[in-house]
């Protein structure tokens, strides 16, 4: 899978630990940066991963933040993102399955290191449903 992540200078040490996890599982992955934890305003580096996947350059996409929730916000103003801020594995996993899910936010001061990475795993792991759900995701993509 092709997963785009970006962060600011809050969410910059995790992205680059769930880079390295990503690659390791075998995923190809496209840094929209930042690079560093020197200060940025984060939707410099956000919205390019939200349009990198309302393009289709990227199937999945994954934004960090000190919080998540501006990153978050970031990135559902593109057409066709749906970005689940989530800050468990639950949350991740009924964003994908219920929301069709196609970017993921994440809080670096929210969670634990271990947590982010479970958060990850089960949200490219959890596949959409469909069938009831779909009325839905379609009502979302129409707006």
């Amino acid at each position: 899978m092709n997963v785009a992540i970006g962060s600011d200078h809050a969410g910059f040490r995790y992205k680059e630990l769930i880079k390295s996890h990503l690659i390791a599982l075998g995923h190809e992955v496209s840094d929209y940066g930042t690079d560093s934890t020197e200060a940025v305003d984060y939707p410099l580096f956000i919205r390019p991963v939200a349009e990198a996947v309302a393009r289709g350059d990227a199937e999945r996409g994954i934004v960090l933040g000190g919080s998540g929730n501006g990153e978050a916000m970031v990135a559902n103003r593109v057409k066709g993102v749906r970005c689940a801020l989530c800050w468990n594995v639950e949350s991740a996993r009924l964003g994908r399955q219920h929301n069709n899910a196609n970017v993921l936010s994440l809080g670096e001061r929210m969670i634990s290191e271990q947590l982010a990475i479970d958060i990850v795993d089960a949200w490219l792991t959890t596949p959409f449903e469909g069938g009831r759900h779909q009325r839905r995701i379609d009502l979302i993509d129409a707006v």
